[in-house]
């Protein structure tokens, strides 16, 4: 339908101002890593793995303390990031096989939904995404981005990679992880004054496999003792897929090397954007989609690396820094607990811009936090991946398990945090927090009756996934 004299006018009118508002909002560069736990990093207390651009972003901003993943496996959690919904909601509830990732068979995860970073490209920011994206259509610009550098699938070597670039298949020669910086640096280098940039900058690293790391991420780890890295016996739920990394050095090594791989690159990112004159105008973020355990409760892996999945706070705990010059005062540690579905919320509302209003996102907005604030807040997170659903307070776990696919089944398990902070003890049949539990129980369902989900038992009807069980081979996690 074409528009009115009267509506063209108009829109004429507030254009200057919309293109004035867009050139003097901060540019972003959000950069996740993939199965990294907030333990293993300088800023959250692990000094054996070297991290001294991470330790800086952290020291210069605010490092959130209680920051976790709605799921502890990555497609769900990332697109918990991106839309604000739980995966009964978005509909992905473990990360996307293959055929469901890219090729004829993927589809658009999302449909019906509003990525936040859709909304930033309406309002004038330049979108590019450099990394692994893991949520269908892998090999395709989407969701608002207009620079698009990936590799179709969650996995793979680490050595010679294959890109997609913007359409074109890219066979590489190289360590993933600088590869997908030298194309964040070209996207950075294509960016003019005329609008703000969001980089979307998720690195595969340090997700398995440990087949390859250059030796001068390695060299460092040499002689490491490894101390930040529990030497327990394994949990007899381990995903046996993992299970040899257990108190395994070269395991170790492989897995600090590739984190300190991501921190040599992101000193890279900071480099240019000081160089461009950009970095006192930049929001500098850096968290991971979701929690890893390396020898913690006597497991190597993250939600899955148990069968029945675990909840554990390894799982699901992940690093939040908010890093920005000027804006953001040095040294803030909030302590709020805040989850990957505020995100959404959150990113919007420091950047001054609002969203089309969707019942079915339940996240809640900290910028507050971010300016040295201390609103009103809620401690309580929800916690959602296939068969499994939790809630968790200041102190209190509530861990709620039904059948899994292939009739896996566990206990469900409420920890008194504040007396087993290490999550050893499963009290849920103890008389002294039967209250608890019961009170818990009711605020989960309550939770999810709110979000419309079904309930536990029905969870495999919120999905149309193919689940790894239902391959003739279930591959490793």
């Amino acid at each position: 339908m074409p528009i009115t004299r009267r509506e063209f006018v108009t829109a004429a009118a507030l254009a200057p101002a919309a293109a004035k508002a867009a050139s003097t909002r901060p540019n972003v560069v959000m950069i996740m890593t993939d199965d990294h736990g907030a333990w293993a990093t300088g800023a959250y207390g692990c000094k054996d793995i070297r991290t001294p651009n991470i330790d800086a972003l952290a020291a210069g901003g605010a490092r959130f303390t209680r920051a976790f993943a709605c799921t502890p496996v990555c497609s769900p959690s990332r697109m918990t990031y991106l839309t604000g919904t739980i995966p009964s909601t978005h509909g992905v509830q473990d990360w996307l096989v293959p055929e469901d990732s890219f090729g004829p068979t993927t589809r658009n995860w999302y449909a019906g939904l509003t990525p936040y970073t859709e909304v930033l490209a309406k309002h004038g920011y330049k979108l590019g995404m450099c990394g692994k994206w893991h949520m269908g259509n892998d090999d395709k610009a989407q969701a608002g981005f207009t620079y698009w550098a990936s590799i179709p699938g969650g996995g793979g070597t680490y050595r010679d990679p294959t890109f997609v670039v913007n359409g074109e298949t890219r066979p590489m020669k190289g360590f993933k992880t600088d590869l997908v910086t030298d194309f964040a640096l070209d996207f950075l280098s294509q960016q003019t004054a005329e609008a703000p940039f969001y980089l979307l900058l998720p690195f595969y690293a340090p997700h398995t496999p440990f087949d390859y790391q250059p030796e001068p991420y390695r060299a460092p780890y040499a002689d490491s003792k490894f101390s930040c890295f529990p030497r327990t016996p394994m949990h007899p739920w381990q995903n046996r897929g993992l299970a040899n990394n257990h108190n395994n050095t070269k395991s170790m090594q492989a897995y600090s090397a590739l984190i300190s791989g991501v921190d040599h690159n992101i000193g890279r990112i900071l480099k240019r954007l000081e160089e461009m004159g950009q970095r006192e105008n930049t929001l500098v973020i850096f968290c991971a989609d979701q929690g890893w355990n390396a020898g913690h409760h006597g497991v190597w892996g993250k939600g899955n690396g148990t069968v029945p999945f675990n909840m554990y706070e390894e799982s699901l705990r992940v690093p939040m820094i908010w890093n920005h010059p000027g804006k953001i005062k040095p040294g803030l540690t909030p302590d709020p607990m805040v989850s990957s579905y505020d995100y959404f919320p959150t990113i919007l509302e420091y950047l001054g811009i609002t969203a089309p209003p969707d019942k079915r996102r339940v996240g809640r907005s900290y910028a507050a936090f971010l300016q040295g604030k201390r609103p009103q807040w809620n401690n309580r997170l929800y916690f959602e991946y296939e068969y499994v659903r939790g809630i968790r307070t200041e102190n209190l776990k509530l861990v709620e398990r039904t059948k899994g696919p292939n009739g896996e089944d566990g206990p469900s398990e409420f920890f008194d945090l504040e007396a087993d902070p290490g999550e050893t003890q499963n009290v849920i049949a103890d008389a002294r927090h039967r209250k608890q539990v019961d009170t818990l129980r009711t605020e989960l369902k309550s939770f999810f009756n709110r979000t419309g989900a079904p309930p536990l038992e029905a969870w495999r009807t919120t999905t149309k996934q193919t689940l790894t069980r239902d391959l003739p081979i279930a591959p490793k996690p």
